[in-house]
């Protein structure tokens, strides 16, 4: 009754669905039990194979779960390094935790506003990307360029890498480790430099090398000046004090002056008096100054000789600066620091006058923020006017406070000057959205008038044949 198998007619209607025709044949009824067996496998091999993709998917987590466990983790690090440097800070004596805290200082200063600059170029390409600003055609960029993801990947890894090696510095220079603790930045310097000439295609190869290739073109202007050229250069006059604050840390790991406070003497050969802190601050500006001299060789533009000019300017103020560690405190007081006042403020007149009139486009300001799809960034900068008010006057109220960095007799208070550092930072990072939208304009202009004259030439021709065949 249960085990055995019943038997029916071939014309049994149980064996055929309501609608569909009699089955008449053996041949038929084969063929028919094969395609449903066929059927029943395939729908149980995908009932099989959904069943394993669920399963699967079930196993991983999705990727909002996993980027919050990371950010999770990211604090839960960052409150480890501030909690033990912070300890490590109390267990100094008072006297020395000062001095202690501006060497410390002086050494991760320059790698951490290298990383705040990478976050914020992450942030430009990744506006870029949301616009219609093509900046991989603007920089003349390959395939394998970095986005913003990956570049955002990078400064994660540095805003990891640097702290760490603060904290360790910190940690092991309060509990009597101090051959230890001067390894620290040695080693963080040569593991940045390492990576950076690493010639493996690991890390990014063809970025590092488009990076030092554009800094060699930067050093020696022996070729035409491309807009990567020199939108770097100008970035790295924003950095000039990283840069000074380089040179200094760099001295005293030669000098192995690292964790000692013997480089405490202004007049020392890495001292605060050094002559090579002008020779390094004025590096920049002469690198721009002499891009600006080859465009001029090349186009026979008068506005790069402006340009140049405009450059030459910020070498008084530093070396005015200077000179107050070399000359008399009267000749000091009498001459030279009208000197360096006047020069500062012509300077940062000059290139804010330059800003607002040769490297942006008041015209079109903030065409840069008209993104492809709807988002909150787009609405509240898009058309605003009071994008234009905030952009302009902070932009003059900044380049005049970037004067104070430039002058070596005013750096004292080292926070003070990191502060007007990235301040001078975001000052560069806002300005790079409108010199990139400003070039990109040009560029279409020119586009525009390519086309229209080819559109011109190809009327003329089409005009000439019909000429001929009417004579």
């Amino acid at each position: 009754m249960f085990g055995g198998l019943a038997t029916a007619p071939v014309n049994s209607p149980h064996l055929r669905k309501s609608g569909s025709r009699a089955v008449v044949s053996d041949f038929g009824d084969e063929v028919g039990n094969d395609v449903e067996e066929d059927f029943l496998q395939t729908e149980a091999n995908g009932v099989k194979n959904s069943s394993t993709t669920m399963s699967t998917v079930d196993i991983m987590p999705s990727p909002v779960l996993l980027w919050r466990f990371k950010v999770l983790l990211f604090f839960i690090w960052g409150f480890i390094c501030c909690k033990v440097g912070w300890d490590s800070v109390m267990r100094m004596s008072a006297d020395l935790r000062d001095l202690f805290l501006y060497e410390a200082f002086l050494y991760y200063n320059p790698l951490l506003l290298v990383t705040m600059m990478v976050w914020l170029w992450g942030v430009n390409l990744w506006v870029f990307a949301q616009s219609n600003v093509n900046y991989v055609k603007i920089f003349d960029l390959d395939q394998d360029h970095l986005t913003h993801r990956e570049v955002w990947k990078c400064a994660t890894w540095m805003t990891i890498i640097v702290p760490t090696s603060m904290t360790a510095y910190l940690y092991l220079y309060s509990h009597g480790e101090v051959s230890l603790a001067a390894s620290q930045p040695v080693l963080l310097y040569i593991a940045v430099a390492m990576i950076l000439i690493f010639p493996f295609d690991i890390f990014y190869l063809s970025s590092r090398y488009y990076l030092l290739r554009t800094l060699w073109r930067i050093v020696l202007p022996l070729q035409a000046i491309s807009f990567s050229d020199f939108f770097l250069a100008d970035i790295l006059t924003s950095m000039a004090k990283v840069f000074s604050d380089l040179e200094r840390s760099v001295c005293r790991m030669v000098h192995r002056q690292v964790a000692t406070i013997a480089w405490f003497e202004a007049d020392s050969v890495c001292g605060s008096h050094s002559g090579a802190i002008p020779l390094v601050l004025v590096l920049p500006y002469l690198f721009r100054l002499f891009q600006c001299l080859r465009q001029y060789k090349d186009t026979r533009e008068k506005t790069a000789l402006f340009n140049a000019l405009k450059y030459s300017t910020a070498v008084p103020v530093i070396f005015l600066s200077a000179l107050k560690y070399h000359v008399l405190p009267g000749s000091w007081t009498n001459f030279y620091r009208p000197l360096w006042l006047l020069s500062s403020v012509l300077n940062s007149l000059y290139s804010f006058y330059w800003d607002i009139t040769r490297d942006w486009d008041l015209s079109c300001f903030t065409r840069i923020f008209k993104f492809n799809r709807p988002h909150l960034c787009s609405y509240l900068f898009h058309g605003r006017r009071w994008v234009y008010v905030w952009v302009i006057g902070s932009n003059l109220i900044l380049r005049c406070t970037w004067t104070y960095k430039l002058s070596a007799h005013l750096r004292h208070n080292y926070l003070t000057v990191f502060a007007i550092t990235v301040l001078e930072m975001l000052r560069r990072f806002q300005w790079a959205f409108f010199r990139v939208e400003n070039e990109w304009n040009k560029m279409n202009s020119k586009s525009n008038i390519q086309l229209s004259e080819k559109d011109n030439t190809n009327e003329e021709a089409k005009s000439l044949i019909s000429n001929d065949h009417n004579v």
